[in-house]
């Protein structure tokens, strides 16, 4: 739901930053994503699927928080970019190690379907939330309508990050 969500609000939040910064973002992410794959043998173990995880959804809650809190600019846009590349890094580990995880073709694919059910709520909840911004508030420039969607982000953030400590209590 957070990537549905989220999704259209990248497009207004980098549009400070010079097309240049997104290949060398890319590359930067190419040599993390290589440095994780490397790593597999290390990594790929409930403790570190665990941490990984956790580490992943609390640098979303704080790209989130410094968009809130900080001045839309140059840098706010980079530090938020930065910090969609660092979790991005480990997005192929995460599809493996849950694969390898969820042993059960049924469960593997009740968790698929309930991340794109996730996703389709997350897109249809964004379209009506700036058609509300839009249509009942008069609320009309993109920044304004990304500003107040990062407090649903919050929350939604905050939800995911209660449902994975009640997944992983023993």
């Amino acid at each position: 739901m957070f990537v549905g969500l989220a999704s259209g609000a990248i497009f207004t939040i980098y549009k400070p930053l010079d097309p240049s910064i997104f290949s060398v973002g890319g590359v930067f992410l190419s040599f993390g994503l290589l440095i994780v794959a490397y790593n597999y043998d290390k990594l790929i173990n409930i403790n570190r699927f665990r941490k990984i995880v956790f580490f992943v959804e609390i640098v979303m809650l704080l790209v989130v928080a410094l968009y809130i809190l900080l001045p839309y600019d140059y840098q706010t846009a980079l530090l938020i970019y930065i910090g969609y590349q660092l979790t991005f890094m480990f997005g192929s580990y995460l599809l493996r190690a849950e694969t390898i995880f969820v042993s059960k073709v049924e469960y593997l694919s009740r968790l698929d379907r309930y991340k794109q059910f996730g996703y389709l709520a997350g897109l249809v909840l964004s379209w009506v939330f700036y058609k509300v911004l839009s249509n009942i508030f008069s609320i009309t420039t993109n920044q304004t309508k990304i500003y107040i969607l990062h407090f649903v982000l919050i929350f939604v953030e905050f939800f995911i990050l209660f449902f994975l400590f009640k997944s992983f209590k023993k």
